[in-house]
């Protein structure tokens, strides 16, 4: 009979590990990568990352559990300053910390803002430099960036990757999983996320909306799943409202002849019914609700503190 937190390929691992940086640096991207599966919504728009989604990865005898979060910049709202506050709470509740910059941006101001911050907030715990689009720039470059970063702060290791298309991330994730601390995994083996499949299917919307409406609404509408229900036949009836902020967004949502709604509603169906493995009929309503920006119970189903944008 062996320990519990013993597996054939030696002690069990498990950890925390936080990944930092701009909006737009491919945390979402990296943590997907890393876990195998799409569990943080990816856009081209900055700022989707809202809630601090744990995505859990196996490395050998080590879980690695990452906490994806928004990225830091300089918030001007009540929702900017909570996702800001929520960022840095990851780090700070982290075993490890990894931050990501953009090789063809290099050191940016928001980065050097990051690199002010690190020591206060994240403490004397490790952080790894992780250099992310490496495909953009030429080897100079990166070299010459890699030099720079590591004078500005003490990096425990300097990675080159690239999130979307896999460069490196092996290396990374390895590395990861030796620094975990000694202990019982904190999850089942199987569990990709710790968040309720609710707030998985409503970011799978939100990311859809994100996508379909460009610049139109950026960030003035949320997706809430307000009834799951299972049915006998294996599949899952889902209903979601989208909140906007103003009625005239809901024409913008709902689209000419409700096209724009409809092929929201199709994408997000698809997407959820391939993540969960079944069928899946989505229902999605849209409705007016002025203040959700300064609901509390709204900030709260994102996993964010309505207090820390006070």
């Amino acid at each position: 009979m062996t320990d519990e937190t013993e597996t054939r390929e030696g002690p069990t691992r498990a950890g925390f590990v936080a990944l930092i940086g701009e909006p737009n640096a491919g945390k979402s991207t990296l943590l997907n990568r890393m876990v195998g599966a799409k569990v943080s919504i990816v856009t081209h728009k900055v700022q989707t990352t809202r809630a601090r989604i744990r995505g859990v990865a196996m490395e050998g005898s080590s879980q690695i559990v990452f906490v994806d979060t928004p990225g830091l910049f300089r918030p001007r709202r009540r929702l900017d300053r909570a996702m800001v506050a929520a960022a840095w709470g990851g780090a700070a509740d982290a075993d490890l910390v990894v931050l990501l910059i953009e090789a063809h941006r290099g050191m940016t101001e928001g980065v050097k803002a990051i690199l002010d911050s690190l020591r206060e907030k994240v403490g004397g715990r490790p952080v790894a430099l992780a250099i992310n689009k490496i495909d953009r720039v030429k080897a100079e470059a990166l070299l010459a960036l890699s030099k720079e970063m590591n004078e500005a702060f003490p990096f425990e290791r300097t990675f080159m990757i690239s999130a979307e298309r896999g460069h490196g991330t092996k290396d990374l994730k390895e590395w990861l999983g030796e620094r975990m601390p000694e202990g019982p995994w904190l999850y089942p083996e199987d569990q990709l996320a710790d968040l309720p499949m609710r707030m998985i299917a409503a970011e799978m919307t939100r990311e859809k909306l994100t996508l379909r409406l460009h610049q139109e609404l950026p960030y003035e509408l949320t997706v809430e799943t307000e009834a799951w229900e299972e049915r006998k036949d294996g599949s899952a009836r889902v209903d979601q409202i989208i909140y906007v902020a103003r009625e005239g967004h809901r024409g913008i949502v709902l689209g000419k002849g409700g096209e724009t709604i409809k092929a929201v509603g199709q994408a997000a169906r698809a997407e959820l019914e391939e993540f969960m493995g079944r069928k899946v009929h989505l229902f999605l309503t849209v409705k007016v609700k002025e203040n959700w920006l300064e609901d509390p119970e709204r900030y709260g189903e994102m996993g964010l503190d309505y207090r820390d944008g006070a």
